[in-house]
């Protein structure tokens, strides 16, 4: 937590700034330094303002604070390393959203893993009017997840995360499974 910092001096002394007959008075300058030990760390916060708003930079806890507010999927137990990366993200992410590539992204900086998605829906194009729709005519998704150490828990939080990036029209399940362990060498 930000907060006051022992030796950290102002950028802006007040003292300084005082009218010339303050000068030479120690009680007023004495009192005017008490408020630069306290006004220093707000000052060194602004100075510093548009580090905290870029996630690889800030603190830690506002980078949480910065996830609530930019709407970053995240749930609190991510490593630091994919916290910074969703927050990082979640403007890209948020115009992606409800496409198979948003929900890739989704999944994968929630998990960091690439998930299997499987849908019904498909585009294409005809010379000639009426031609075959592509896709199959129930819409469906599905999502699946090989995980090295799956819980109950990241099949919930992967159910979650399909409901809010999904397309809102489309039924979806998921599924999480056990990552196949390759033999080391």
């Amino acid at each position: 937590m930000r907060g006051s910092i022992d030796g950290l001096g102002s950028s802006a002394p007040i003292g300084a700034m005082l009218p010339a007959v303050f000068a030479d008075d120690d009680l007023a300058q004495r009192f005017v330094g008490g408020l630069d030990d306290v006004v220093a760390p707000i000052l060194n916060a602004l100075d510093c303002l548009d580090s905290y708003f870029t996630p690889s930079l800030a603190p830690l806890d506002f980078t949480r604070w910065l996830g609530s507010w930019v709407g970053a999927e995240i749930d609190g137990s991510e490593p630091e390393e994919r916290l910074r990366a969703a927050v990082a993200a979640a403007a890209y992410l948020h115009r992606v959203r409800g496409t198979r590539r948003g929900l890739s992204e989704a999944v994968r900086l929630a998990f960091g893993v690439i998930p299997e998605i499987t849908e019904s829906g498909g585009a294409d194009w005809h010379a000639r009017p009426l031609g075959p729709v592509p896709g199959d005519p129930r819409p469906h998704l599905h999502v699946a997840l090989r995980l090295p150490d799956p819980t109950p828990a990241d099949e919930h939080r992967l159910d979650s995360l399909v409901a809010a990036a999904r397309p809102a029209h489309m039924p979806y399940t998921v599924k999480v499974t056990v990552a196949e362990r390759t033999p080391e060498r």
